[in-house]
């Protein structure tokens, strides 16, 4: 006698397939304005920008730093855009009115100011700080830097516009003590930083707060007191005992 087959679950034999509505066939292509640029220099490192109200530094974002010469102008800007997210964290045209200050505590870190950058849209008055894997990459962004501003300076007109509120003083602190987010690029850091020796600690950027000095003047008494003697007790007892009878004799003349 035959067996009788499974019945069989018609929600499981049913396998359903969907044709999409739109099908988009159409690439859209994302400009970044930087397709009339050359790379002519670019380096990973990571940014930081001075925070005047709260007189501190943060983190602006680690990625690579490149100076983007413009095929027909020729002129060259600094460009930084964050890892995965490629946010926009520097951006101005490089001018012979900036200066790379070297960091306190470190040999691979520069700071310097700027009139006008375009990270955020509006151009803003910056203090930026840049620190790199070791002092030789430091170095050669030095050096890629001062060549664009001699180049720029050839071009003319790269002068940046004085802002209203001007640009904030460039304070000579350490960054050092900021860690990556990214954790294997923490390790990486650390690690160079345990082959560089640079385990300096950063400074406070808040002002100190100056106690007012208020004069203050001795008692009349402490200024009328003799100077402490060197004779023995019992001499000074017996000169203050006779001294008291002389004034003693004389109240009774």
């Amino acid at each position: 006698m035959a067996e009788a087959s499974e019945p069989v679950n018609p929600e499981e034999a049913h396998d359903p397939q969907f044709e999409p509505v739109i099908k988009l066939t159409e690439q859209v292509e994302a400009k970044t304005h930087e397709e009339d640029e050359e790379v002519l220099f670019k380096m990973r490192a990571k940014l930081f920008r001075f925070i005047k109200s709260d007189l501190e530094w943060k983190e602006r974002g680690t990625g690579d730093v490149r100076l983007l010469a413009h095929k027909d102008s020729k002129k060259i800007r600094l460009v930084m855009r964050r890892d995965k997210t490629l946010k926009v964290c520097a951006n101005h045209l490089i001018s012979g009115e900036m200066k790379l200050s070297p960091n306190v505590g470190s040999d691979r870190s520069w700071v310097w100011n700027v009139h006008a950058d375009y990270a955020d849209g509006e151009p803003l008055p910056e203090t930026l700080a840049i620190r790199f894997g070791n002092s030789d990459n430091a170095n050669l962004f030095k050096a890629a830097f001062e060549d664009a501003q001699t180049a720029n300076a050839k071009l003319g007109g790269t002068t940046e516009p004085e802002s209203s509120g001007g640009a904030p003083p460039i304070l000579p602190v350490n960054v050092n003590s900021f860690f990556e987010t990214d954790p294997s690029a923490e390790q990486q850091q650390a690690k160079e930083e345990k082959e560089t020796g640079d385990n300096t600690e950063m400074p406070s950027t808040h002002a100190p707060v100056v106690e007012q000095e208020t004069e203050t003047k001795a008692p009349a008494v402490a200024a009328e007191t003799a100077p402490e003697s060197d004779k023995p007790p019992e001499v000074v007892e017996e000169e203050v005992a006779h001294s008291k009878s002389e004034v003693s004799a004389a109240n009774d003349e």
